[in-house]
């Protein structure tokens, strides 16, 4: 028998004990909560329940086989009955055996993303929807958003105008296509990835018998990362439980940051409403972090309004304060933080425990540049490298034929960003620019047009005059203003039809335009841009043999990790919380909530940058606050780091 007093703490102890019926374990940060759950399975099973009656809902099968590893080592028991996984795992294992029931055959396929993108490409075809003019969404966008509205159960013509606003003068087309990517699965017997749920949910609800089957069988249920599921995971755990109501889900309210992808934070804060007789239990007991940083943790976290009230405490002794340090601009903010991560290199901190966090993928850029010029090997954990983006390497491919107007490569990049213009077309159009001397002068003759299909005609007399607009403004030195042109010559257009993050791009290529008014000239921003998207990491900067890699993470990629080290970067108001992100509902909180994830993946040491001036078009403008996060915790709880504002970084 395993003796849980001597395994466990107190809390978590009571969690394992816990008494059949509804459980609510609110989990705080580092608090042990994937080993209490790993003792309570193990528990259970001490005391006469067959594994075949446990169900596991986890968010990734990885988690689901570690803690399954992890009972089989504590009780010696063969858990191959046990039912453990994804809701997606779990849901299909299920449907396998009653798809019939709903009108597809047990062998029914499961679509990846990209067979879901092609059925979605027949159904706008068949449906004779233009899309010439490139104003229809691209099939991944209609995919997102057909998405959207299965896991939070909102109307399609709901989601469109607060999610997807520039797709308001196609709604009724965007149904249509939604109504015949549902009829054509069915006809095909195939299920995306959100049918698994859907039909799950409707399997339980539409049977009795079936849902009174599973329920029975599943006498004890358990949830890992609760305050993650969406409306339709909550309603099928709810069937399930049902009749006897043994349902412990886990999770921390503070750490609901997905709502963007569905999830629901009702789910959790109102789990007690939905099961008055819930018992409530708390791990508050962090076995990660420093005093000092849960102590900063808790009090920016006590100014969310709704939330359970929890206050972590650490287990390890007094550490260092956190620090804040105001610089003057991104660049001594890149500059200030790879300086940093050298010294604590050079005193025994291994890279790998060192991470750098931000709100949004473009906020590295900067840095991502001067670790490349010192050498510091890195991961990017929120996407590719900045310069190697799709988006980015468009644009800058508009500036490379303004530069250099013998650049095939470049020349046929835009050129199939025009509707019409595959690979053959694009091939054509540089062959016959290039057989003349001055190819840019080629483009803007009459006999051009005579190498573009029809269809095309249209934007291609857009790019002429955009390439001018570039080469105009390259003349007068007017760097800043060329990603607007390029941007209102139709780019914005193309990327609001192909992608879902309309926004997120845009501020990518806002901040590459800022970034580009330190520069002279197109020719010296164009050559800085290639030197650091192709210098490799073949010389790294090495302590000794370490080739560890420092980490460059969104939070929330961030999530569920740990470091030693960690640098918060703009940590200024507009950055995070993020502005636009102020504007949905429950926005704030749901910020704060981000800030809270971030604080608490620190071990040791946790240090906010706070640009005081934020580059603009028109120069350096002194315009921007520290983040009212930083600015709700005590300055006696920061340690702060004076920089020379007058130091200008040069390179």
């Amino acid at each position: 028998m395993i003796n849980y007093e001597k395994e466990l703490n107190p809390e978590q102890l009571d969690v394992v004990r816990a008494q059949a019926g509804p459980v609510l374990v609110i989990a705080g940060a580092g608090s042990g909560k994937t080993r209490a759950l790993t003792y309570r399975v193990a528990y259970l099973i001490e005391r006469g329940t067959e594994p075949e009656h446990i169900l596991l809902a986890t968010f990734t099968n990885k988690a689901a086989h570690s803690m399954l590893s992890r009972v089989e080592t504590l009780v010696d028991v063969d858990l191959g009955r046990m039912w453990g996984g994804t809701f997606h795992h779990v849901g299909n294992r299920i449907l396998r055996k009653h798809a019939r029931l709903l009108g597809y055959e047990r062998n029914y396929s499961i679509m990846d993303a990209e067979d879901s993108r092609q059925l979605l490409n027949t159904c706008v075809k068949e449906l004779g929807i233009h899309t010439a003019d490139g104003s229809f969404p691209k099939p991944s966008i209609l995919g997102d958003i057909i998405s959207l509205s299965s896991n939070t159960r909102t109307n399609i013509e709901t989601i469109i105008p607060s999610r997807y606003r520039s797709l308001s003068h196609c709604i009724t087309d965007i149904l249509k296509v939604a109504l015949c990517y549902r009829i054509r699965k069915r006809e095909l017997h195939v299920m995306d990835f959100d049918d698994i749920l859907i039909n799950w949910c409707e399997l339980l609800t539409g049977f009795p018998d079936i849902k009174d089957e599973y329920s029975e069988k599943f006498q004890h249920i358990l949830v890992d990362e609760y305050q993650d599921t969406n409306i339709i995971q909550a309603e099928i755990l709810d069937l399930l439980a049902g009749h006897h109501k043994n349902i412990m889900v886990v999770g921390d309210d503070s750490q609901s940051i997905y709502s963007f992808r569905g999830a629901n934070f009702a789910n959790i804060v109102k789990f007690p409403e939905k099961y008055p007789d819930a018992k409530i239990f708390k791990l508050e007991t962090n076995y990660r972090s420093t005093p000092e940083i849960l102590h900063l943790a808790n009090m920016s976290i006590e100014n969310n309004s709704m939330q359970f009230q929890k206050e972590l405490r650490a287990v390890r002794r007094k550490g260092v304060r956190p620090v804040f340090v105001p610089v003057r601009n991104v660049l001594q903010q890149a500059d200030f933080v790879a300086q940093r991560i050298i010294e604590l290199a050079d005193s025994g901190v291994p890279l790998g425990e060192i991470a750098v966090l931000y709100r949004a993928h473009y906020h590295s850029m900067e840095l991502q540049m001067e670790m490349v010029r010192r050498g510091i090997p890195f991961e990017i954990r929120s996407g590719i490298r900045f310069f190697e983006q799709a988006h980015i390497k468009d644009i800058t491919a508009f500036m490379r034929i303004a530069e250099n107007p013998l650049d095939e490569i470049a020349w046929k990049r835009v050129m199939k960003l025009y509707d019409k213009i595959g690979e053959a077309t694009a091939g054509k159009i540089w062959n016959f620019v290039s057989s003349h001397g001055e190819p840019v002068a080629a483009a803007f003759s009459d006999e051009f047009l005579q190498y573009v299909p029809k269809a095309a005609v249209s934007g291609i007399r857009k790019f002429r005059d955009t390439l001018k607009d570039i080469m105009d403004l390259s003349e007068g030195r007017a760097l800043t203003e060329i990603t607007g042109a390029i941007l209102n010559g139709g780019y914005r257009e193309y990327l609001k039809a192909k992608y879902g993050d309309t926004v997120s791009r845009e501020d990518d290529l806002k901040q590459m335009s800022n970034f580009s008014s330190r520069f002279d000239s197109l020719e010296d921003f164009l050559s800085d841009l290639a030197l650091m998207t192709n210098l490799t990491e073949e010389e790294p900067y090495r302590i000794g043999e370490d080739t560890n890699k420092v980490v460059l993470s969104s939070i929330h990629q961030a999530k569920g990790l740990e470091w030693s080290v960690v640098f918060m970067i703009w940590c200024s108001e507009g950055m995070i919380p993020l502005a636009r992100a102020l504007r949905e509902p429950g926005g704030e909180d749901e910020e704060r909530r981000l800030f809270y994830v971030a604080i608490t993946r620190a071990k040791d040491h946790l240090y906010f940058c706070h640009p005081v001036v934020n580059r603009t078009g028109s120069g350096w403008d002194r315009d921007a606050e520290p983040s009212r996060f930083i600015a709700e915790l005590a300055p006696s709880d920061l340690e702060p780091e004076e920089l020379p504002f007058d130091q200008w970084i040069v390179h």
